[in-house]
């Protein structure tokens, strides 16, 4: 797996998630177990979304634990694509438990992330009762999701980029705090000398993807909103590098 291992996250497996200490419930404290909600979201999403399978689960955890990011993939006979879930969950209450939905690319294990995240529930008393409904409603999501990013990555495989537009690209994500300093020398070399023959037209979605390597380091607590400030300023109309004039 080549998400979450950075920022003091670790791989992790349904053992370690079913390992790690639960807190205890007080009268304004209600945790949700990380175990339970990785199984929830699986079982839901092979349940709800027809035509897909479960491919692929991954976790990481950081925090000695009391933080979880995690991502469930679905194929649906796609080489490229997977509909993905994105969730996450803390047990040292920095985090109410959050999903965001889209798509991964296959070959490298990128996120495609669009929309919103659902913060489904503060982990207060209740939580448990309101938590299924909250998960259908943003698998129902999924689908929609995962058709609009299938969409922006054929319109961003049609944009031819050079380089400067890319390096000027990568201080616009830079300035609006997408990545960090430490993202930008990755971008760019993602950029430069792709890892996967897929990026190395030179093309907005190769460059899309080069940052989505770069966000790879991002730690668990902001990883899905990197993802998803990424995706929506790229695929913003203005984002056309053929229009830029300098």
């Amino acid at each position: 797996m080549e998400l979450m291992l950075h920022c003091g996250a670790q791989e992790a497996t349904h053992q370690d998630l079913a390992a790690v200490p639960v807190p205890e419930v007080t009268n304004s404290y209600c945790p949700v177990t990380h175990d339970d909600l990785a199984k929830m979201l699986a079982d839901m999403g092979q349940s709800i979304l027809s035509g897909f399978e479960l491919s692929k689960s991954q976790f990481g955890l950081s925090k000695d634990g009391q933080q979880l990011f995690g991502i469930h993939t679905f194929n649906n006979g796609r080489s490229d694509l997977g509909l993905s879930i994105g969730f996450r969950n803390s047990y040292d209450k920095t985090l109410s438990v959050g999903i965001a939905v889209g798509a991964s690319v296959f070959v490298c294990d990128n996120l495609a992330l669009t929309g919103d995240i659902t913060v489904m529930r503060k982990h207060t008393l209740n939580v448990q009762s309101d938590l299924e409904q909250l998960a259908v409603t943003s698998i129902l999501k999924a689908r929609t999701a995962f058709t609009q990013v299938s969409e922006d990555a054929e319109k961003m495989k049609e944009l031819p980029l050079e380089d400067d537009n890319a390096f000027r690209l990568i201080g616009l994500l830079y300035g609006h705090g997408i990545i960090s300093p430490r993202q930008i020398p990755v971008t760019k070399r993602e950029w430069l000398e792709p890892q996967h023959a897929e990026f190395e037209p030179r093309t907005m979605w190769s460059f899309y993807n080069a940052a989505n390597a770069a966000l790879k380091s991002a730690p668990p607590r902001t990883i899905m909103e990197k993802h998803l400030e990424l995706h929506k300023l790229l695929n913003q109309p203005a984002i056309n590098m053929q229009g830029w004039q300098y």
